[in-house]
């Protein structure tokens, strides 16, 4: 069952910075079809910044109860001879 969730997971964070990479890809071929360049990205990089933001900490979150669990002994097996 934990596999199952680390592999959706996983899938979920990797179509999610596909798309903020994707959409910063869009903002600038569409800036500069614009005319307006880099300047014409000002209104979407708070965007930008606040999903990577929203990821880091996401990750970081994720991290910390991972060592949280570990160093409370909650993935100790109950019974070491049973696999």
């Amino acid at each position: 069952m934990m596999k199952r969730r680390t592999i959706v997971v996983g899938s979920v964070a990797l179509v999610v910075i596909a798309g903020v990479c994707v959409y910063a890809a869009w903002a600038i071929s569409a800036a500069g079809r614009l005319g307006a360049g880099w300047a014409g990205l000002g209104s979407a990089w708070p965007f930008l910044l606040a999903g990577v933001v929203t990821v880091g900490l996401a990750i970081a979150g994720f991290l910390r109860l991972a060592f949280f669990s570990q160093s409370h002994g909650y993935d100790d097996r109950v019974d070491p001879d049973q696999r």
